[in-house]
């Protein structure tokens, strides 16, 4: 019986993910087909399908990566000064939109949300991690001195996401520059603390 290598496993579905989500942003998720994929990605149908079982399937997954990256970026947060961890978040949070690419993908994942219970918990579930992660840096942060807290500390978090969701929701202005527009952000952000400008 062939052993499957477990990281080999996870890079394939990797590259499977980002080629869909690439297609997924472009041309949308009821246009991009499996043999779509497929072709994009250099892989066989039945290659595809081992890995999943639908389209919809892939969608998901993209989310349930997404869920790992933040995990791993929390512990890098969390290894930091509490302040910086909330800058170190928001700069990750931020990075995605630095691609133009994103905007499709941002109005595909609203418009399937809404039909689809299972992506919708999970988008919701990495929604709620990351106020969570986010609320406890504030504290923290708060606590040390470093910043002051006008809100409680779940209520900074959400502020914090509704500035990154609105960098979002600008992508679709073509000349909105979101790079440039990043630095704004963390000013707002640190405005709102009393914290030093990053």
């Amino acid at each position: 019986m062939r052993t499957v290598d477990p990281v080999k496993h996870a890079e394939k579905k990797r590259h499977i993910t980002d080629t869909a989500a690439g297609l997924f942003a472009q041309k949308g998720f009821e246009r991009t087909t499996v043999a779509d994929i497929c072709k994009a990605a250099e892989i066989s149908t039945g290659s595809l399908f081992h890995y999943f079982p639908t389209k919809r399937a892939i969608f998901r997954e993209i989310f349930v990566q997404d869920a790992e990256d933040n995990a791993a970026m929390f512990a890098k947060a969390r290894a930091l000064s509490p302040w910086e961890g909330v800058l170190l978040v928001v700069n990750h949070l931020c990075e995605p939109a630095l691609d133009r690419a994103v905007a499709g993908l941002v109005l595909e994942v609203v418009a399937q949300a809404s039909r689809d219970p299972e992506l919708w918990e999970l988008v919701g579930r990495n929604e709620q991690a990351t106020r969570d992660e986010l609320a406890g840096l504030f504290q923290q942060a708060h606590d040390a001195g470093r910043i002051v807290l006008p809100v409680s500390a779940l209520d900074a978090a959400s502020w914090a996401q509704g500035l990154v969701d609105a960098l979002f929701g600008r992508l679709i202005d073509p000349d909105f520059d979101a790079a440039a527009q990043v630095s704004t952000l963390r000013l707002i952000l640190s405005r709102f603390v009393g914290a030093e400008a990053p």
